[in-house]
């Protein structure tokens, strides 16, 4: 998966899409942009599903179950006496947006964290499947950070001279290229505190 794509990418350089020369070259720039900005923001903005598994006892507090990373949607929750919890038996933390930080059990439901009923061990006792990352899909914000990136490395190729700092050619003073105010505000405002 890539937040962007190769022919989105192309339309803003103004290359055909019958041109295939660069194809290779502008996958590349997509992926390292991609990595670029998950590691810039210490998150990931779009994910299939996977398992991650908690401990009964250091992850949990009462009722709270804390996440260690940024889950956008859950298929599957499993304590650990194997009993999968159905959504009337828990509630997330945000509540209304995601991405989910903590899975806290309803008082209703009567439920509590448990340890594995087979072994009696606490570690990844209990499981989630879901999609483990910011969003389910890039937001519109990543995906035009994506493609901004991935445009001024292909743009970046051709040019001979030192980009990363100002240079003054006689009364010219040539600024270095880089993102837009626009979108380094974007990615800030979605960067995890860690």
């Amino acid at each position: 998966m890539a937040y962007t794509t190769k022919a989105l990418c192309k339309v803003l350089l103004g290359i055909a899409s019958a041109d295939t020369d660069d194809d290779d070259l502008i996958d590349d720039l997509i992926e390292q942009s991609q990595d670029i900005i998950d590691s810039f923001t210490f998150r990931t903005f779009e994910a299939s599903d996977t398992t991650r598994t908690f401990d009964a006892d250091k992850d949990t507090e009462g009722r709270n179950l804390y996440l260690d990373d940024d889950l956008a949607s859950i298929t599957s929750i499993t304590n650990g006496d194997s009993d999968v919890l159905t959504t009337s038996e828990y509630t997330t933390e945000p509540r209304n947006t995601t991405p989910y930080d903590t899975i806290q059990l309803l008082p209703s439901s009567g439920l509590s964290w448990q340890s594995n009923s087979t072994t009696g061990d606490s570690e990844d006792a209990i499981s989630i499947v879901g999609k483990w990352a910011y969003s389910a899909t890039a937001p519109n914000g990543i995906v035009r950070a994506c493609q901004e990136m991935a445009v001024l490395f292909y743009r970046q190729r051709d040019t001979s001279g030192d980009l990363n700092r100002t240079i003054i050619a006689g009364s010219a003073t040539i600024l270095p290229a880089g993102l837009s105010v626009v979108t380094t505000r974007y990615l800030m405002s979605v960067r995890r505190i860690v």
